[in-house]
């Protein structure tokens, strides 16, 4: 097998999900770079590489060296030390300062940095305090450089080897040799694939009852995904060996040992039975018992008049409330928990209003809180009250790895009102009506008819439909709200009706609904690329950042992915950017979290944008509605570009202009709660772009994927 040797120059590809790479090695002894290709971990630029594989001609991109085994060396060139300094793997020295730093040292720069770290002061711009985090830098890159050179010869890339070490430290390799699928459950973004990798490479055999029980949680955690609490025993135990090509007699024993261990448990239900992972068991179970607790437990609110504080609020507020809204302010006066439920324009935040004016009468301590940043901000502009995300008003501890609020530290809260209360999954209303007195008045508002939680469960319906609550739906749309077109339109598409997409005759004022026709996605998107830019910008006086766009998928010329890609280079001209894998943020782009960081108090959805990059410190800044909050180089797989995201990504979130392509590539996604959301998302403007087709199909489609979860039945025998 050929062996070459070289220092990395770039990587012209990366894809995340297998580590295949097209990369640019400076080779020893030629003059031209070399182009290499293979299923690569963790190499950076300006890394000295030995690699072990077969020359190969590509028809389109000519001679390559494909990969078959690597070795990270220490450079042996000036240009690959100053080229590895400056890849952001030590941090505190950047391109800038490598190239300084070189300049003083030449070959022998680092064994400066290991042996005499002091004489770095012979460089101009480093001090005390930069040498100090160098040589921290380093002594931690020097600690941990055989335990990455083991992940990473067993498929483990540097980003993740990192985060290895961070998790356990020197028994790292001892860990990962014991049980690498304990990478799966202990570490963000490492999933049972890469850990499935791994424990292959280990000598993992494919029907070993460790992988068994691993596959299984993965498999259970995967649905859950897709919206399930639970999974029928049977079905689980097919689709986990069909998957992972597993016995299904060893998968039997696998659920076997996890039920006692508590991992799992198993239930009957009426015509099957239940596989729950331990913390959905224990939640579901949870909100149904919080949940009659609160129904059972008096109140702390003095009762008062509520015809009398109807007329009063009325009056103070200088409106005349419709039936049913009086219906709601009457119940939330006397009920320990009740819903309020409609679409937009029904008077939601009108009855919100009223029923916090009564309440503040009283002088007792009121809650408002939503499951979104969002949200909570347009709730508290709404209502000119605080509002709260509810991850922040139950005090998440990332000490404790928990959240401070509970049933031993509850609210201190009379009355807690939520908004956008459909978002709310089967944990985080576990863990908000366990931190809720006893004594409280609870009262969700939301709109049952838009895209479920992301979590799993279908929490709100399942409330709702146990009829063991208070409920009042709103479904009549006020006079000011039938003069937009996006309320007329998404009631039309709730009813299963075609939305009206021309302007009637009689309408002189600017409409806000547009629906524009095109066929072919790539037409398509360069209609939403110059609309973003010009059109609406110039038509209707707003600013790029107000419009966003929401497509049904991720992939596809106008899934999430090439839209991005696309609108990126069209709508920021930024030179400042800064890579991570094949992903590329430039300064002034507009990113979104996806996962949950307690840590950094940010959470999944919530959008900023990048209002710094560091290139020397490999960190970059987001701007989160004024709170700038700093990204590590290994914390970057947390944000992705948000100029388009998905639909479901956008729940709980209003945008000034909404831009949604709605096309027959999409067919497997089309649904009309899906459509609905979208249009509901837009404040001042929709602009449709795709088929009437297309748009038909969604709106006949009004299947909702079944949820398996047993909150409705619970809550329906314990307070029967």
């Amino acid at each position: 097998m050929p062996t070459i040797y070289g220092f990395l120059e770039r990587i012209v590809y990366y894809n995340e999900e297998n580590d295949f790479i097209v990369a640019r090695l400076q080779e020893k002894g030629k003059k031209g770079l070399t182009t290499i290709v293979g299923n690569i971990s963790g190499i950076n630029p300006g890394e000295s590489l030995k690699l072990d594989g077969r020359w190969v001609h590509d028809k389109k991109f000519g001679e390559q060296f494909r990969v078959e085994a690597f070795e990270v060396t220490v450079p042996a060139t000036v240009n690959g030390i100053r080229k590895y300094l400056g890849s952001g793997l030590i941090k505190g020295i950047g391109p800038i300062m490598a190239n300084r730093i070189v300049k003083v040292f030449g070959l022998d720069t680092l064994e400066v940095i290991d042996k005499e770290p002091s004489r770095l002061k012979e460089v101009d711009g480093i001090g005390e305090k930069r040498i100090a985090m160098i040589s921290r830098a380093w002594e931690g890159q020097k600690e941990i450089k055989d335990i990455m050179v083991f992940l990473q010869g067993h498929g483990v890339s540097a980003t993740y080897s990192a985060k290895i070490y961070k998790q356990y430290g020197r028994k790292s390799i001892e860990t990962v040799r014991d049980n690498p699928y304990q990478l799966a459950t202990d570490i963000q973004g490492i999933g049972f694939l890469t850990a499935d990798k791994i424990a292959e490479n280990i000598g993992i055999y494919q029907n070993s009852i460790i992988r068994a029980k691993a596959g299984i949680l993965y498999m259970l955690s995967e649905l859950s995904d897709d919206g399930h609490v639970y999974f029928p025993y049977d079905g689980l135990i097919e689709r986990t060996s069909e998957k992972l090509k597993i016995d299904k007699e060893i998968l039997i024993r696998g659920i076997s040992s996890l039920s006692q261990e508590k991992k799992i448990f198993l239930e009957e239900t009426e015509d099957h039975k239940a596989v729950y992972l331990a913390p959905f068991y224990i939640a579901e179970r949870g909100i149904a018992t919080y949940l009659k607790r609160l129904m059972d437990s008096l109140s702390s609110i003095r009762k008062i008049d509520s015809q009398k504080a109807l007329s009063w609020v009325e009056d103070k507020l200088g409106i005349k409330l419709a039936q049913r809204q009086k219906e709601a302010v009457l119940l939330a006066t006397n009920s320990k928990v009740l819903v309020i439920t409609g679409g937009p324009g029904t008077g939601k935040t009108t009855i919100i209003k009223a029923i916090l004016k009564i309440f503040q009468q009283l002088k007792i301590n009121i809650i408002l809180a939503a499951p979104t940043g969002r949200a909570a901000k347009r709730m508290s502009e709404a209502t000119a009250f605080p509002a709260k995300t509810i991850h922040r008003l139950l005090e998440y501890s990332p000490k404790d790895g928990g959240f401070k609020r509970n049933q031993d530290n509850p609210l201190n809260a009379n009355l807690v009102i939520i908004d956008e209360a459909s978002m709310i999954d089967t944990l985080l209303m576990y863990h908000l009506v366990k931190a809720i007195p006893s004594y409280a008045h609870l009262i969700l508002v939301g709109d049952i008819n838009q895209l479920p939680s992301v979590g799993p469960g279908n929490v709100l319906k399942d409330i709702i439909s146990s009829n063991n609550f208070p409920v009042v739906t709103l479904n009549e749309i006020f006079r000011q709200a039938k003069k937009s077109m996006i309320v007329v339109n998404a009631h039309k598409v709730n009813n299963g009706k075609f939305p009206l997409i021309k302007t009637p005759a009689d309408r002189k004022e600017l409409i806000d609904f547009y629906f524009i026709h095109e066929e072919e996605p790539e037409k398509a998107l360069n209609k939403i690329i110059k609309l973003c830019k010009d059109r609406i910008p110039s038509r209707f006086g707003y600013d790029t950042k107000d419009i966003q766009v929401l497509t049904p998928m991720n992939r596809g010329v106008i899934g999430t992915s090439n839209l991005n890609y696309e609108l990126q280079s069209h709508l920021n001209p930024n030179e400042l950017f800064m890579t991570y894998g094949s992903r590329v943020f430039k300064l002034g782009d507009k990113v979104m979290q996806i996962s949950n960081n307690y840590e950094k108090d940010v959470f999944n959805g919530d959008i900023g944008w990048v209002s710094k990059i560091d290139k020397e410190g490999y960190q970059i800044e987001i701007d989160h509605d004024g709170r700038k909050v700093v990204y590590e180089r290994s914390e970057l797989d947390e944000i992705t570009l948000a100029y388009a995201v998905s639909v479901h990504k956008s729940q709980g979130s209003e945008y000034p202009v909404v831009i949604i392509p709605v096309m027959t590539q999409h067919y497997i996604l089309l649904q009309r709660n899906l459509i609905y959301t979208a249009i509901t998302r837009a404040k001042k403007l929709a602009v449709l772009i795709g088929t009437k087709k297309a748009l038909a199909i969604a709106i006949r489609n009004n299947k909702v994927e079944r949820r398996y979860a047993r909150l409705r039945q619970r809550l329906e025998v314990l307070l029967r």
